[in-house]
């Protein structure tokens, strides 16, 4: 290995990019073909992520392949590697259309901003935006959390305690942050004033990874345990955690959102199920989804007091009464394989992405005319996905982002309203 190498290689783990040098078998590197530049690849790509991310793309031109790379470390520096890796790549992973997406026009509007932030390979996620206008967003793999002022652009990134990893961010009443540690266990409060960190533990060694999170009304801390089968509850005040453990083995709680009534739902992300919470009383009922094979990452509730929610295993969205139990879904325009992931519903709009299709949509549904319709979503000059969570500004639009590419994005929907 060159001396260049390992100095690219020093300065993407000192930016805490590399996620564990694994043997390159258990990477997944022997799924790469021959040829000059192979070993660069493994060395320096699937030493963050496995080979499958490269073998399984939508394939890039050579710009296009140098314009993703650079979003995750910076090669600048580094002509000749970097023409070394873009070579190899365009040659052997040059654009195709295995995944393509079913795109549909229609007569609303929409327009995207891009803010792509400073860390590189972070895989930035969930942003939400805080009372002021101000957009915090999670950087998972760089274990940090940043804001970005959309009137200047101006980005700030916060290092989190060794080993968070946050999953997502989320705001409470004060403007206080709030983060889920999903490596350590862990809930933080982060003061955007005193740039102080307050962390809480969680009291079972078997809640190991918090995962989305969400205030109710009353101001207590609603979170998901995803691997560790679990619902959580955070009381601010005293600081108190309680834990419930999902009826069904393996349910994998993912998703979760707060009903008029201050109920929270909860999306299965392992089982075709919803999870409804008593708030006071901590019981579980869960809502068993028509087809065994659901799995279910996210869900919304609309001001009608029904539930939205994305079959992503079966490549539709469906729709749940809560008075009548009424149940429906309708196919996802690019079919079965395009995962629906994150969801939102705005005005009675329904707003969700398709993950497993290049482009990756932004697909709007109107429940009202039953009709369908979707853009592709920017990336830089790449499509490069995904979207894993969406969620609504105080004056109606869209934030969404790319984690693959590391971009928060803002999604304009004034040209996209009820036609």
């Amino acid at each position: 290995m060159t001396r260049l190498l390992l100095a690219v290689l020093a300065a993407a783990l000192a930016a805490g990019l590399l996620a564990g040098a694994l043997p390159g078998a258990a990477r997944g590197q022997s799924a790469l073909p021959d040829g000059a530049g192979k070993d660069q690849v493994e060395s320096v790509c699937t030493a963050c992520h496995p080979a499958t991310q490269i073998t399984g793309s939508s394939g890039y031109t050579r710009e296009g392949w140098a314009g993703l790379a650079s979003t995750m470390v910076d090669l600048s520096g580094s002509p000749d590697l970097q023409a070394e890796i873009t070579g190899y790549l365009a040659t052997h992973f040059p654009p195709n259309d295995r995944q393509a997406a079913k795109l549909l026009p229609g007569k609303a509007q929409v327009s995207f901003k891009e803010w792509q932030v400073p860390t590189l390979g972070q895989r930035s996620r969930d942003p939400v935006e805080a009372a002021d206008g101000t957009i915090w967003w999670a950087g998972q793999w760089g274990n940090l959390i940043g804001k970005i002022d959309p009137a200047t652009g101006a980005m700030t990134e916060y290092p989190l305690p060794e080993g968070t990893k946050p999953h997502t961010v989320t705001l409470d009443a004060a403007g206080n942050v709030w983060y889920t540690g999903n490596k350590n266990g862990t809930l933080g409060k982060f003061d955007p004033q005193t740039e102080q960190i307050t962390v809480y533990k969680m009291p079972d060694p078997a809640a190991k990874d918090p995962h989305s999170a969400i205030f109710d009304g009353q101001g207590i801390l609603w979170f998901t345990l995803q691997q560790s089968n679990m619902i959580g509850r955070l009381d601010p005040a005293s600081g108190d955690i309680k834990l419930v453990t999902a009826p069904t083995a393996g349910a994998r709680p993912y998703g979760i959102k707060i009903d008029a009534q201050g109920n929270p739902w909860v999306a299965c992300n392992g089982s075709n199920c919803l999870i409804k919470v008593d708030p006071a009383t901590l019981q579980l009922t869960e809502v068993k989804l028509p087809s065994p094979g659901t799995k279910v990452r996210r869900l919304d509730i609309a001001g009608d007091g029904m539930i939205w929610y994305v079959n992503s295993t079966e490549g539709r969205i469906g729709r749940y009464d809560p008075a009548s139990g009424a149940i429906k879904e309708w196919d996802s325009p690019s079919g079965p394989d395009s995962h629906p992931y994150a969801l939102a519903v705005i005005d009675g709009i329904v707003w969700y992405n398709e993950s497993g299709v290049r482009p990756d949509p932004l697909v709007r549904f109107d429940p009202e005319t039953e009709s369908f319709q979707s853009w592709p979503i920017p990336s830089g000059d790449v499509h490069a996905g995904i979207v894993r969570h969406m969620r609504t500004t105080r004056d109606g639009n869209l934030l969404i982002h790319q984690s693959s590419t590391n971009r928060i994005l803002l999604v304009d929907l004034k040209g996209a309203a009820a036609l």
